[in-house]
């Protein structure tokens, strides 16, 4: 079995992704250790899985480097020059994703699909998130304005309560509303996905990997 380690632990992400290897022996993995920064390391882990902060993400990328592991994480708000040293990366398999959800690729991939359909449509874009998340619009919310041509400045965002995470795409015209929305109920959906995909990452060739390449392994999976 692979052993993960989940840096930023003992957030509320590393413990899901920690109860989910430890409940679901499918997934055939182990937790190496839920590390926060100080922390000693463990002796041997297969792969980096990060969902901490923009420094903790560079600490833990450096650290994959330096053991020669992959490394994943789904950390948002990161430094332009950390996603370029990312993507330029050739001694591992690097694999980063604003949001680690097939799902949500995939309703991005249709928000996109439908803004070309409705053009010349007025585009909104909506999200809410808990009142802990730090960046705002989320890095979703980016990615979705990008896929419908939309400048980020103009999405509009609510912090409320424990919403996991909401996105609403709209295209209006004088005479008829298009809506779109995908809705997050659990931050398992999150967890899940990002341990599928380390899985995948821990067998794929060094270099920089996105949610396009994961999403076009699984299609290919599909056809089997």
């Amino acid at each position: 079995m692979k052993s993960i380690l989940i840096n930023g632990g003992q957030g509320k992400m590393g413990q899901a992704l920690a109860r989910i290897i430890q409940s679901d022996a499918s997934l055939c993995l182990t937790v190496a250790a839920q590390h926060e920064p100080g922390q000693p390391l463990p002796k041997q882990f297969d792969c980096v899985v990060d969902f901490s902060t923009p420094q903790g993400a560079q600490e833990a990328f450096y650290l994959a480097r330096e053991k020669k592991k992959p490394f994943l994480t789904g950390t948002t708000n990161l430094p332009e020059t950390f996603l370029f040293q990312m993507q330029e990366e050739d001694k591992i398999p690097v694999f980063y994703a604003p949001n680690v959800s097939l799902s949500v690729y995939y309703f991005t991939e249709l928000a996109k699909l439908a803004a070309r359909m409705y053009r010349g449509y007025e585009t909104a874009l909506h999200e809410e998130h808990h009142v802990h998340k730090k960046d705002a619009p989320s890095g979703t919310a980016k990615k979705l304005a990008e896929a419908v041509g939309l400048p980020w400045q103009q999405v509009t965002y609510t912090r409320q309560g424990e919403i996991v995470g909401t996105h609403q795409v709209r295209f209006a015209s004088p005479l008829d509303e298009i809506t779109l929305e995908h809705k997050a109920l659990n931050r398992d959906l999150f967890a899940h996905s990002a341990l599928h995909i380390a899985n995948w990452l821990m067998k794929c060739e060094a270099g920089f990997y996105t949610m396009s390449d994961y999403a076009k392994f699984k299609l290919k999976e599909k056809r089997k």
